[in-house]
């Protein structure tokens, strides 16, 4: 882990023990305050876990299924770009963006596709990777064209990402990644492909 910000030293299962009794004791009595509060935790964060602690408080059941919308996207995409790195950027992308992928499904695709080609890497990260747990109701237009905004990056996180997320749908269809990797295999890096394809084996078009 590379981090400018230093470490408490807290494990993620104590974080989030203290998050949950800090937000019971204290909760949030209107969509405002709760968006002001994680953006107060992630902006004025002296220690790594005190934005592991924003994230939580976005992604607690108590306000998530009320109050986080496509309106919050704008915070969401702050964050990942300040954030900068996979630990926070995997944590918004796979469950606050994925949540709203569910449960606003128009308003979130059409930003994510918007951010398939952002300049900035962790934006397009966020883009890429917010459909890993999806399966079946994976959207194929959106996977692709997220993809296809980072193949020529040489970031090891960029690939890494688009390998991630060819790996999460090979669980589901895996005729189709490997239909993918082969129809993009000028493009895709090495790296990609290898994780791509690490669970598929003998498949036969």
């Amino acid at each position: 882990m590379k981090s400018a910000m230093p470490y408490r030293g807290i494990a993620m299962p104590e974080v989030r023990r203290i998050a949950r009794t800090c937000f019971a004791a204290r909760p949030c009595d209107h969509a405002e305050a709760w968006e002001a509060c994680a953006r107060d935790l992630w902006e004025e964060a002296r220690f790594r876990e005190e934005r592991y602690v924003a994230i939580e408080l976005l992604d607690h059941p108590r306000y998530r299924k009320a109050w986080l919308t496509p309106q919050c996207l704008p915070l969401l995409e702050d964050m990942a770009r300040t954030g900068a790195w996979w630990d926070y950027v995997d944590a918004i992308a796979t469950r606050l963006v994925h949540h709203l992928l569910s449960s606003h499904p128009q308003a979130t695709t059409q930003r994510m596709h918007a951010l398939a080609n952002h300049e900035n890497l962790w934006l397009r990260r966020t883009s890429i990777i917010c459909q890993l747990k999806r399966r079946e109701h994976t959207d194929l237009h959106l996977l692709t064209q997220a993809i296809s905004g980072s193949l020529h990056d040489t970031d090891f996180f960029a690939r890494k990402a688009i390998g991630w997320a060819l790996r999460a749908y090979g669980e589901t269809d895996p005729h189709w990644v490997v239909g993918y990797v082969e129809q993009h295999a000028d493009r895709l890096s090495a790296l990609s492909k290898r994780e791509a394809l690490r669970r598929i084996a003998n498949i036969k078009r």
